[in-house]
């Protein structure tokens, strides 16, 4: 751990060159590597990552940036991770590098980028000084490294009185030849006022190569607006995810995430909501199904600031073989947050006898008029179920496919866009390994 996290110091000396286009940009990257240098990476000891252990992951010394691979990916190739039945905004970076002709970026109804090419004009720099990096946290171990680090990412601005016509597909894709890669990708979003967006994000792996990919996204959403966000997780079992989201909340704004973690070596999502005004509303939905090795760790918070919120949060999760899953769930309520109401539930099912998950739901309230609930159930399969099913002709593999799907459709009930709801009832199918329909 401490030797990757000298040697990724003493490459940003070395890399400190490529940061110079955007003059504003390398103070912000000398705190960033500042700080990450001071805190390091986390430890099992530290509170907030006793249940996920890093060393192994961290033993490796990541290159930062791949050689260009000499294999043309094209769109036929990645066609069948795109939620394609849906016309939509598309930006595509593949080895961290944006991808203009996989892309169909604007600047008509919104501005639907690149952030490296914003940063450079002046006409997106009162946004991006406003929101860049203010967001997200400073002194979080990985969002320090991704902003001393991150090279590119999606930089969307949707203005005040805007419904944007169809979704925005972001897309990362790895290709790199080299065995281990870390990505730093950042995306900045910003929503105005009275607007609304739907946004649908995926990394992805295309080859057997071990990777990293550290991500941040910073949210600001405004009065009276509406944003609603897809996280599709199922890359290979060579590949980890460290997705760090932060999002900040204006009066009457409804700001919803959904995450579906399906595959990968280690993803840990720290997912941060801000109620900044009254009237938010923040919604958390989360299924995961995993089996091997696998390990999905969820990290929430809701920071309650103002009176007359909401906040509902609901996560299932589905472990089988060694898999292993974590729920750290935190609802804090501020003094000033009065009569707000505040869901938070976790339910699991563990369908081997190795499988493991530690679920720590937590409210933390300082308001004395608000209405609060949380809990967690950790169980199996149910034999009489089972056996009822069978005994109607309904065979063992299909009988508790339909079982562990009925379990998890609760989550896709907050889904708004139908072609995700299919996609995700077709990679609960697959992961649950039956060829039915539900």
């Amino acid at each position: 751990m401490n030797e990757l996290k000298d040697n990724l110091v003493a490459r940003h000396l070395v890399l400190k060159e490529k940061y110079s286009k955007v003059k504003w940009m390398n103070g912000v990257r000398e705190q960033a590597i500042e700080t990450f240098d001071k805190v390091g990476f986390p430890k099992r000891k530290d509170e907030e990552w006793r249940f996920t252990n890093l060393a192994p992951l961290l033993k490796s010394d990541y290159k930062l940036f791949p050689e260009p691979s000499e294999a043309q990916v094209g769109a036929k190739e990645l066609e069948k991770y795109f939620v394609n039945n849906i016309d939509s905004y598309n930006i595509v970076f593949i080895n961290g590098v944006y991808n203009s002709f996989l892309s169909s970026s604007t600047h008509e109804e919104a501005d639907i980028c690149v952030l490296s090419c914003a940063m450079e004009k002046m006409v997106h720099q009162p946004v991006i000084e406003n929101f860049y990096n203010k967001i997200a946290p400073k002194d979080e171990s990985f969002t320090a490294l991704n902003t001393a680090f991150s090279n590119d990412g999606a930089y969307i601005y949707v203005p005040d009185k805007t419904i944007l016509s169809k979704p925005i597909q972001l897309m990362f894709f790895s290709t790199a030849k080299e065995e281990e890669v870390m990505y730093h990708p950042r995306n900045l979003i910003v929503i105005g006022s009275n607007s609304h967006a739907q946004i649908i994000e995926r990394h992805q792996t295309l080859n057997s190569k071990a990777n990293l990919t550290n991500s941040v996204t910073e949210i600001s959403v405004g009065k009276n607006s509406e944003l609603d966000y897809y996280k599709i997780q199922n890359d290979t079992t060579e590949a980890s995810l460290i997705d760090n989201t932060y999002i900040s909340q204006e009066r009457d704004s409804v700001a919803s995430v959904h995450t579906f973690s399906f595959g990968g070596k280690l993803t840990r999502n720290n997912l941060n909501f801000v109620q900044n005004a009254e009237n938010s509303n923040s919604i958390l939905n989360g299924i995961t199904i995993i089996s091997g090795d696998q390990h999905v760790d969820h990290h929430t918070l809701v920071e309650h600031n103002a009176p007359h919120c909401d906040s509902h949060e609901l996560y299932k999760g589905i472990y089988d073989d060694n898999a292993h899953g974590v729920f750290n769930g935190k609802i804090y309520v501020h003094k000033d947050a009065q009569k707000l109401n505040s869901f938070q539930q976790n339910n699991n099912v563990l369908l081997s006898d190795k499988a493991e998950i530690d679920t720590k739901p937590q409210l933390e309230i300082f308001a004395d008029d608000v209405k609060c609930s949380h809990g967690c159930t950790v169980g199996q399969l149910d034999k009489d179920a089972m056996f009822y099913l069978q005994q109607r002709g309904i065979p063992k593999a299909e009988a508790k496919a339909l079982l562990l799907y009925a379990f998890a459709a609760e989550v896709l009930e907050h889904v708004q866009i139908p072609q995700i709801k299919a996609r995700i009832t077709g990679l609960i199918a697959s992961k649950l390994n039956v060829n039915m329909e539900f």
